[in-house]
């Protein structure tokens, strides 16, 4: 399994990515504000398919967020589904909207 590297891209979103043999196989774009990080979008794309590459980078944003005290506004749709079917696992980083 390729490791998540971290890095901010030119239009300042925070960006969590996996690479294989040079090529982006799969990403997952951020924006922080304050203490909270807005997760916008996560893809996979058809080289890192069927992996759960998808899985790798939402524990490397969850690990992110705990370890900088941030909470997490999941306006992607994979990381929204994946709070809501285990809430226990993200009840300390996810804040809800109200």
């Amino acid at each position: 399994m390729p490791p998540v590297h971290f890095k901010q891209n030119e239009k300042g979103d925070r960006i969590f990515f996996m690479e294989e043999e040079g090529e982006r196989i799969a990403e997952m774009v951020t924006g922080i504000s304050g203490n909270e990080m807005t997760v916008y979008h996560t893809e996979v794309f058809p080289k890192g398919e069927g992996r759960g590459l998808g899985k790798e980078l939402l524990h490397a944003m969850t690990d992110y967020a705990r370890v900088n005290s941030l909470q997490v506004i999941p306006i992607c749709p994979f990381v929204l589904a994946q709070f809501a079917r285990h809430p226990e696992q993200y009840a300390d980083i996810w804040k809800k909207k109200k």
